[in-house]
């Protein structure tokens, strides 16, 4: 995060609010969606790699150098 963050406080002085570069809070947006994607994915099956690169290069996503 670049600036430090700025809260806002009441009457008691605690904390209610807080403030800080829209830079950082885009970047807290990504990661909420990082999380909520993995969340998401939690439960579904996996595959091998090997397996994963195979389907690749036949479904042609991934080339295979010609010697």
């Amino acid at each position: 995060m670049s600036d430090p963050i700025k809260c806002i406080t009441d009457d008691h002085g605690e904390r209610t609010a807080a403030v800080l570069p829209i830079s950082d809070y885009e970047k807290l947006l990504v990661d909420l969606d990082d999380l909520a994607v993995v969340a998401e994915r939690r439960d579904e099956s996996t595959i091998l790699l090997k397996q994963f690169v195979s389907e690749l290069k036949r479904d042609n996503f991934l080339l295979t150098p010609a010697l």
